[in-house]
């Protein structure tokens, strides 16, 4: 269970952000504000205290909080993201970091090594990390060679076609994963309940457990009644603001279990 989750409040530099989709458009502000407004309410309904951090007009990508680090029940993890425009995101995330975990359990990934927290999937105490365009091979040797020092385990996951791995999987508990696309396939996942999601609602695969309520991106009612089948209560959050610079549910949050 989390009891704790970091935000970022969104910038209004956030319209310029990095896309791989251009043909969305460009994202509107204020229902982008409206929209992260209404998931922080989501988070809170599930139990756990949020933390906003203001926004930082010189980050257009700082309100995607998961990418600057990965937080387990035995240390933290500092990344290192491979977009040079989101380097400066991290420094400015470990101040806070550090009010949650003790500084001796604080690690950080090193360049070479490139990594993203969208690369990496938490199962239990195991870790698959997505090795793509963001995440590079000796970012996760490091990465596994520190979860090792903790007694956790990681494997890697070659990615073909999309961004970051939670883009097209993630694991919602109960042995049960969400899984699109290249995923549906992958041996990687074999040992799960697979809950497939079909090609045109491919987005929605990015769904977030919090505390046995699973949050859904508003308007894919295929995955919504996917899950709720699954036996899971729900609750539907609008990213569409966010889905237009590559962002969806995971990638606006930190969520994990304070040390401190």
């Amino acid at each position: 269970m989390y009891k704790n989750v970091i935000v970022r409040k969104p910038c209004r530099a956030m319209v310029g952000g990095i896309t791989s989709a251009p043909e969305l458009g460009k994202p509107n502000y204020d229902l982008a504000l409206e929209q992260h407004g209404a998931y922080i309410k989501a988070l809170r309904s599930c139990g756990v205290e949020v933390r906003e951090l203001p926004a930082l007009e010189d980050y257009p990508d700082s309100c995607f909080v998961e990418d600057t680090c990965v937080l387990t029940r035995e240390c933290a993890i500092m990344d290192n993201p491979a977009a040079p425009t989101r380097n400066g995101e991290v420094a400015l995330m470990e101040p806070i970091i550090k009010e949650f975990y003790p500084v001796d359990r604080i690690e950080h990934i090193t360049a070479p090594g490139t990594l993203e927290g969208g690369d990496v999937m938490m199962v239990g105490d195991h870790f698959y990390v997505g090795r793509s365009a963001r995440t590079n091979a000796e970012g996760i040797r490091q990465f596994i060679e520190i979860l090792n020092k903790y007694g956790l385990e990681g494997s890697e996951v070659p990615l073909e076609k999309v961004l970051h791995l939670k883009t097209g999987v993630n694991y919602i508990e109960r042995n049960n994963m969400l899984v699109s696309g290249e995923f549906i396939d992958k041996p990687d996942f074999e040992s799960f309940h697979k809950l497939v999601i079909p090609e045109d609602e491919a987005y929605a695969a990015n769904c977030i457990w919090m505390n046995d309520t699973v949050i859904v991106p508003a308007g894919y009612p295929t995955v919504l009644k996917t899950i709720q089948d699954a036996g899971y209560k729900t609750l539907t959050v609008d990213t569409s603001e966010y889905r237009k610079i590559d962002g969806g549910l995971s990638c606006l949050s930190l969520r994990f279990t304070s040390l401190i």
